[in-house]
């Protein structure tokens, strides 16, 4: 049976496809698809991934190519219009052509896109974040915390190689009025879709030792409103507002504030005003300190004056007071004196004559006690001596018997292990080959190795037979297995 079927092959079937198509699909068309990635190549090439969601479900996906040329004149309009280059994740409106290839397949030819319809996603994704922030009661939340009275401890959240952090340091660092800032930098990026992660990582690290500061300033130089629509994502939004220390925001633009200036307990147009309203909050303290100062002063004055005043008064009266009770005090003084020494001649008189008797009489109780104590010393000496002798004789005996003890011990350890090695010594020789050669043994070879199980002898080979004092060559003739 002949096989009438007609078969084509895969280039061919691939072919017709693209002939239809190309036939079919001749114009250009408006889609409108979320840009998944953007996949851009070092040739300039760009090859996005395109998705359409629904209930948070890809319903469709096709493969996409944006030529070189086509890409920077896209990139272009952008950065004009929205104020930041092409980015991924986002919806947009495109101007594509339908292509299929042999290889590659099907895919879609990008050859524009409207940036009017990005920024307009832009100010609805902007809108979706106020209200969502509303609805879960965030939106002034981080406005109503309490504003520290010398705000002296920042955290920085920038790049070290901003221009505005350079400007803010400038600022609050080199201030004319001598105001100290302690500042420590928590390094992030600050612009494009990973500028929301790294921001919030930074903003867990400070929440960690947020006892150790006052403020978190979020600072960014440049660029104008390119790559700030990452100030508008939700999260970010929501982990300023629910900070619990007051956020500044410099972020460098001056129209269309984002959603986390809006929300931040303050925002400046530049890190340099921000840095100065910092400053201000300095003077705003110190006014009233000087202000108070004043006062003091002129009221310390006036109490030194009036207490000095009190002072001379006081100082009169006391040296008429003082006068009177010094003459009253000398007066009392002479007579006191003519008497107490009246009083002082007869004690001395008494003392004296006690003080001689207590002296004879400590002589004679002194010189009796000397020879009482000399007899006791020479009998406790005696004493001791004999103690001392008697405890040396006892420990010797002691030392003789243990001594005579250790000598037995080891005399019998030697000899024991004199007889082991003996044994020993017996043992090998037993074992000696030439020992079991005179017992009446003999030892046979075949090619210069022991005779065993493994052995492969055949009739003809000659075979080696030592004994004690003779070796005996023989040849084999008959071979018989034992069972």
């Amino acid at each position: 049976m002949s096989d009438s079927r007609q078969i084509f092959s895969l280039k061919q079937v691939a072919s017709s496809i693209r002939k239809t198509l190309e036939e079919r699909y001749q114009q250009t068309y408006w889609v409108k698809a979320e840009m998944h990635k953007l996949n851009l190549y070092p040739s300039g090439h760009c090859f996005p991934e395109l998705l359409q969601k629904e209930n948070g479900k890809i319903v469709a996906q096709m493969n996409a190519s944006i030529w070189k040329q086509n890409y920077q004149r896209i990139n272009k309009n952008f950065v004009n219009v929205v104020k930041e280059p092409l980015r991924e994740d986002s919806t947009l409106l495109l101007l594509v052509k339908i292509v299929f290839h042999e290889t590659f397949g099907l895919s879609l030819q990008i050859i524009d896109i409207d940036p009017n319809y990005a920024l307009g996603e832009l100010q609805r994704e902007r809108q979706e974040t106020l209200l969502r922030l509303q609805k879960e009661n965030l939106l002034n939340l981080n406005q109503k915390l309490d504003f520290p009275l010398l705000p002296k401890r920042v955290a920085l959240i920038s790049a070290d190689t901003s221009k505005g952090l350079s400007d803010f340091r400038k600022v609050i660092e080199t201030n004319q009025w001598g105001y100290h800032f302690t500042t420590f930098l928590f390094q992030a990026y600050l612009q494009g879709d990973v500028a929301v992660q790294s921001i919030q990582e930074q903003l867990k690290r400070i929440e960690k030792v947020k006892d150790y500061f006052d403020v978190v300033v979020i600072v960014r130089g440049g660029g104008g409103e390119v790559g700030l629509s990452c100030y508008n994502n939700f999260e970010l939004c929501k982990a300023v507002a629910s900070f619990p220390l007051p956020v500044l925001t410099g972020i460098g633009h001056s129209t269309n504030l984002t959603v986390a200036e809006m929300i931040a307990y303050r925002n400046a147009i530049t890190p340099t005003e921000l840095g100065d309203f910092l400053i201000q909050t300095f003077h705003e303290f110190a006014v009233p300190v000087k202000d108070a100062s004043k006062v003091i002063r002129t009221y310390a004055k006036n109490k030194l004056e009036n207490s000095n005043q009190a002072l001379s008064s006081t100082v009169k009266l006391f040296k008429n007071v003082t006068s009177q009770r010094v003459e009253q005090t000398k007066n009392l003084l002479f007579r006191s004196s003519s008497a107490l020494k009246s009083n002082v001649k007869f004690i001395l008189h008494l003392e004296h004559e006690s003080i001689t008797n207590s002296h004879k009489s400590i002589r004679k109780t002194s010189k009796e006690s000397l020879i009482n104590q000399h007899i006791k010393i020479d009998s406790l000496f005696d004493s001791t001596i004999k103690n001392i002798n008697f405890e040396v004789k006892t420990h010797k005996g002691e030392l003789d018997r243990t001594l005579e003890k250790l000598s037995k011990v080891i005399n019998q350890n030697l000899l024991s292990s004199n007889n082991k090695l003996d044994q020993l010594e017996q043992s090998i020789k037993l074992m000696d080959p030439r020992e079991v050669l005179k017992r009446g043994y003999s030892i046979t070879t075949i090619k210069g190795k022991t005779i065993s199980k493994e052995s492969k002898i055949n009739v003809g080979d000659v075979i080696l037979t030592q004994t004690f004092d003779t070796e005996i060559e023989s040849e084999i003739i008959n071979l018989k297995k034992n069972n």
